[in-house]
């Protein structure tokens, strides 16, 4: 399957890159942190569809809603340290970044690029998935939902990356699985390559087609995925003005 492209404006860009789904194949670690927290309290039976509404909304945006509909009674700062310490012990062992990610990021690199990460989970689970995947020294700037004023769909994550590395919005281009992400892209003014987040054939919302009205905003689709992604189609997009 071709990915779809649209036009994209002449200027070199900084890149910033979502963490799991998209650089680190992390979303089952936090389907299981999630499961073992909510167990804890007394919440059995979650599923992967009923974690899967969540790929792409920040940890505490999360579990203050599983709080609310599961009327658990601990605070939210107690659910999050909880499941960041299962999160921690199962990405330190099994992290894995997406092989075509990684090129990606390395050809990025090499060209003198700058890059971030910009995602929705804590400092510690985004230090440590990049130290387990050898990714560190090649993403060096890193923002956390944790310490600007609201996750995604807002796009506060992507706005601090852009003014840490002294770049405009119009200047980056975000590499995101969700459509939450996609979204705060949009609302940054920045650019965005989607690489959806599929399993079974469909991304969380049970889209099957060309990456759904979701991903519409970004100038390049990879509606297949991970399966799909392109390094050098995605490093040919990004530098094609340089």
């Amino acid at each position: 399957m071709t990915p779809r492209t649209t036009p994209r404006a002449s200027r070199t860009p900084a890149v910033l890159f979502d963490l799991d789904g998209t650089l680190v194949d992390s979303e089952p670690h936090y389907y299981e942190a999630g499961r073992l927290t909510l167990e804890r309290y007394g919440v059995t039976g979650f599923t992967w569809e009923q974690h899967s509404r969540f790929i792409g909304i920040g940890t505490r945006e999360t579990l203050e809603t599983l709080r609310a509909e599961y009327g658990i009674d601990a605070p939210v700062d107690e659910l999050l340290a909880v499941k960041n310490r299962h999160y921690l012990e199962l990405v330190t062992t099994s992290a894995t970044a997406f092989p075509q990610m990684r090129a990606f990021v390395e050809r990025l690199h090499t060209a003198g690029h700058p890059l971030a990460v910009a995602s929705g989970s804590s400092r510690a689970a985004i230090e440590a998935a990049l130290e387990a995947t050898g990714l560190g020294s090649l993403l060096a700037v890193r923002v956390s939902a944790e310490e600007v004023g609201r996750g995604k769909p807002e796009p506060d994550v992507f706005l601090e990356a852009a003014r840490l590395l002294g770049a405009a919005p119009a200047e980056c281009v975000v590499v995101e699985d969700s459509a939450p992400g996609v979204e705060a892209a949009h609302r940054a003014g920045m650019r965005c390559i989607a690489v959806p987040y599929v399993t079974d054939g469909q991304t969380p919302d049970g889209d099957t087609g060309e990456g759904g009205a979701a991903f519409a905003s970004a100038g390049l689709v990879f509606a297949g995925g991970q399966r799909e992604f392109d390094a050098q189609i995605a490093y040919d997009w990004v530098a094609q003005s340089n």
